[in-house]
């Protein structure tokens, strides 16, 4: 089973880069998109309907239009869909979406970005802590979980091209790291890395700034997108990579190969 996360910034102007011919061009069999900044009824889906993808979910934010929002394409039917995490203040910006599939769970999500100031870095903690508890509690019942979307955080510093000058930067602060570290910590969060499973020592980006024309074609990227996968996924993981040649948006995809 191929599974793709992207984050999007924007899913209209991604289709106006060309997004859902490269979909067709390509065998994906489940794709969860993240910061859609839109609701379902403004998006004309029906490319993605011909090419298969009949099972669509969206969760858009409520609390602010155009802003945020995550959504789950799908060739395959799942057995059971839930919107939101059950918190009414990160429900309210459409980021969770869960669909189960057999013995497994994806779980599509965006996570709050801090780089606006210490407002939002403060909420972006609180959301980590929300997360964590919530699929702990999601893993009583669901063992079989990847987890994936914009975390916008890079855990390691072979995960951005410049760790020292953004020590003090949202998105490598010490905290955020260390709840990474706490997440792939198998006596703790019990998440496994799927990209560094099988790259272990590639040095490779989901993300590149806007602020500089150049970031994407000098690679000064981050890598702040991921696919985790709970530990008793981990022999079933056949594949996992960024597929950087994508640029409908300032990420690029994040790909996954299950063993469904």
């Amino acid at each position: 089973m191929n599974i793709i996360s992207y984050n999007l910034n924007g899913i209209r102007s991604a289709i106006n880069k060309g997004l859902f011919d490269w979909i067709g061009q390509n065998n994906f069999d489940i794709i969860g998109v993240q910061e859609i900044k839109a609701e379902s009824e403004q998006v004309d889906m029906a490319q993605m309907t011909q090419m298969g993808y009949t099972h669509q979910f969206w969760h858009s934010a409520t609390s602010k239009k155009g802003y945020s929002g995550v959504a789950i394409f799908s060739r395959i039917a799942p057995d059971f869909v839930e919107v939101g995490m059950k918190n009414h203040t990160f429900d309210r910006e459409g980021r969770v979406i869960r669909a189960d599939f057999g013995d497994w769970t994806l779980v599509n999500c965006y996570f709050p970005s801090g780089t606006s100031g210490d407002e939002r870095q403060g909420v972006k903690m609180e959301f980590l802590a929300a997360i964590y508890d919530w699929v702990q509690e999601l893993k009583k019942t669901r063992p079989n979980i990847v987890l994936q979307g914009d975390y916008n955080i890079a855990h390691k510093p072979i995960d951005l091209h410049d760790p020292k000058g953004n020590a003090k930067v949202s998105g490598f602060l010490p905290d955020e790291r260390a709840w990474l570290d706490k997440w792939y910590d198998p006596a703790q969060g019990g998440f496994i890395d799927s990209f560094r499973l099988i790259n272990p020592d590639l040095q490779k980006y989901s993300w590149w700034s806007m602020r500089s024309a150049t970031a994407r074609s000098s690679n000064k990227g981050w890598r702040i997108d991921y696919q985790a996968v709970t530990e008793p996924l981990k022999e079933r993981v056949r594949a996992a990579n960024l597929l950087n040649d994508a640029v409908h948006a300032d990420h690029c995809p994040c790909f996954l190969t299950l063993d469904a």
